[in-house]
């Protein structure tokens, strides 16, 4: 249990390291934040924190820095206190507002636009909490035994799977099995298309059945269960970083970034209680990410999950961060409650 004294130590540290960088001395916490304390009692404290696990030094002769241990401790200092309200985002963007109806480029831009206010990476995406509808499936051949499989859903959510087919299937039969699928599905749910498509390839295309019906459960196990889709902007915010000097971590993070199926997995891995997340350090179930710190805020509206996010380093304004995305989710959520009144 800490003393009082001690918890303003590490919360004067942590603020500090965040804001410049520099491993914190016992003369800079007295003379900027513990006024009345002197630079050997608060040496003292941060002798007791360093062996407690809140606090490390990097060498003998230089000030400490804050753990994960003592991240964890300002940020739940942040979320247990009454915050400022974001103004600078109100109203939002105005390009932002016109691109409600295209899922995919106003999801690309709100991520974007969190990536250039934090000089973080930002996430946005949404998941789809309803029935899914189908407004195309198309097929594009890569060879005669492998093809990309892109759906569209309602609200223009795009997403992508390249499939492996069991014998050989020629363009001209991927076309007519497309053509098919999306005679039936336009505007329908996934459930009844599947169903519809099941009875006619078990009566035709007999030569084909076995490839089209692995092209069947490849869409199925696409579309089944809830939709996500994730974007992810901003990545170049962090090259230049003194936190992400591991060309390997690094790259292992970009890596991630990259793929729609680990970027999902990665929302997926954060406890998901509406309302805001934040994960530090090694508390990252995934090991590319336990050297950063995420920030999620997620809410429900009109059948739809909106996830809003940041990844940096641990050493970010986490308070900055946290504003923002409260700020800015309420504007989204209710922007699309609007739209379909």
């Amino acid at each position: 249990m800490l003393t009082e004294r001690q918890l303003e130590v590490v919360l004067s540290v942590v603020y500090d390291y965040i804001t410049t960088g520099e491993p914190v001395g016992s003369r800079t916490v007295s003379r900027r934040y513990l006024t009345g304390k002197s630079a050997a009692t608060i040496r003292n404290e941060m002798s007791e924190l360093s062996e407690m696990g809140y606090l490390n030094q990097p060498h003998t002769s230089a000030g400490r820095v804050p753990t994960a241990k003592a991240y964890r401790l300002y940020v739940d200092s942040i979320l247990q206190r009454r915050r400022e309200p974001l103004q600078a985002l109100d109203p939002l963007p105005k390009e932002l507002k016109s691109r409600r109806d295209d899922a995919e480029a106003a999801l690309s831009m709100i991520s974007q636009l969190l990536a250039r206010l934090t000089h973080s990476i930002g996430l946005a995406g949404v998941e789809v909490m309803e029935e899914v509808l189908v407004q195309r499936i198309d097929f594009l051949p890569v060879d005669s035994r492998h093809a990309l499989v892109l759906t569209v859903l309602k609200g223009g959510l795009v997403h992508h799977r390249m499939i492996e087919f069991p014998l050989e299937i020629r363009p001209a039969d991927l076309e007519e099995l497309s053509s098919r699928i999306n005679l039936l599905a336009s505007g329908r749910a996934w459930n009844e298309v599947r169903q519809s498509l099941s009875e006619y390839l078990a009566g035709t295309l007999d030569h084909l059945s076995r490839s089209c019906f692995s092209a069947l459960e490849a869409i199925d196990e696409l579309l089944s269960g809830r939709s996500m889709r994730i974007f992810a902007g901003g990545a170049h915010h962090i090259l230049g970083l003194p936190d992400f000097q591991d060309i390997g971590k690094l790259q292992a993070l970009m890596a991630l970034l990259e793929e729609e199926s680990s970027l999902e997995k990665l929302v997926r891995s954060v406890p998901q209680s509406e309302g805001l997340s934040v994960v530090i350090g090694e508390e990252n179930p995934l090991e590319e990410l336990q050297n950063c710190s995420i920030v999620l805020s997620s809410g429900q509206s009109a059948g739809r999950r909106l996830v809003l996010g940041l990844i940096g380093p641990q050493r970010m304004d986490y308070e900055g961060a946290i504003v923002l995305l409260e700020g800015l989710l309420p504007h989204l959520t209710a922007g699309d409650d609007g739209d379909r009144q």
